[in-house]
């Protein structure tokens, strides 16, 4: 592997960026990039989330605050935990080595978690969890009212997982890569009556924005965990996934996601700059 890759693993395994450090106390917000320097949407989305909730309440992340803080919002990431991390939304990833913490982790600041599989697992490790469940990405039609607008022009489309890029044809009007501008993907999904897809995020933003969606399960590349963690953070349980795009598009989406949008942006750790608790 390249410097640039190695480089870009280092900061994923560490949780924090060089690049980004600030010379002030201030919270930094890990979230999980592609080793090569691409840019995965739904990952990246933390980074959009945080900083329209911040913009909201008049700060910034390059605030100087009271207290030096990390942050992690968006994605399977908390085997990246360590001790002292403040929660909003993140959850476990469930793949085996990757399905609990860190062993020396004994306290989190959890705010919110994406679903009850991953407060389970916390609470047994004696952690401290709130009843309060969601992906911050369900808050994008709130953040950014009017921004983007369905506007069907295709019967479906289909998000891949990384994992399963390779087995579809990126080229396609029907497929929406993962990799790229988080605002051109979101309006590539709201182009669609149906979203099909292995992505996460995929189905997190049809569903934000109210469009039916399915998980299609290609490949056993990614744990089945966080996306029951999902859906049953959003009170689907027994969800049943599609083994094809084929068969996806004859089950048609699931039921529609029963979700406390008020809860989670409640749970927002604003006071992490405000100083207010």
């Amino acid at each position: 592997m390249n410097f640039r890759g190695n480089f870009r693993r280092l900061i994923n395994e560490v949780g924090c960026d060089f690049i980004d450090q600030l010379p002030y106390p201030h919270v930094e917000l890990f979230f999980w990039r592609p080793d090569n320097g691409t840019v995965n949407f739904g990952d990246h989305l933390s980074l959009v989330v945080v900083d329209q909730c911040l913009r909201r309440s008049g700060y910034t992340l390059a605030d100087e605050v009271p207290h030096a803080r990390r942050m992690l919002a968006i994605g399977s990431i908390l085997h990246y935990a360590r001790n002292g991390d403040v929660i909003w939304g993140s959850g476990l990833n469930g793949r085996p080595g990757q399905d609990d913490l860190n062993r020396r982790v004994d306290h989190l600041d959890v705010r919110a978690v994406r679903g009850p599989r991953t407060q389970e697992i916390l609470r047994r490790r004696g952690l401290a969890v709130p009843d309060v469940f969601g992906d911050p990405a369900l808050l994008l039609p709130q953040l950014f009212p009017g921004r983007f607008q369905r506007r069907p022009m295709r019967p479906w489309v289909f998000v891949p997982n990384l994992h399963d890029l390779s087995l579809v044809d990126h080229r396609s009007a029907d497929v929406v890569t993962p990799l790229g501008s988080w605002n051109r993907r979101i309006e590539a999904i709201l182009a669609a009556e149906l979203v099909l897809a292995s992505s996460l995020h995929g189905i997190i933003v049809a569903e934000a924005f109210g469009i039916p969606a399915r998980y299609v399960r290609l490949t056993d590349a990614e744990s089945e965990f966080k996306y029951r963690d999902y859906y049953e953070g959003t009170g689907r349980f027994d969800v049943e996934f599609a083994s094809s795009i084929e068969e996806g598009r004859e089950m048609g989406g699931t039921a529609p996601a029963s979700f406390n949008h008020q809860a989670l942006m409640d749970a927002f750790p604003v006071d992490l700059w405000s100083g207010k608790s």
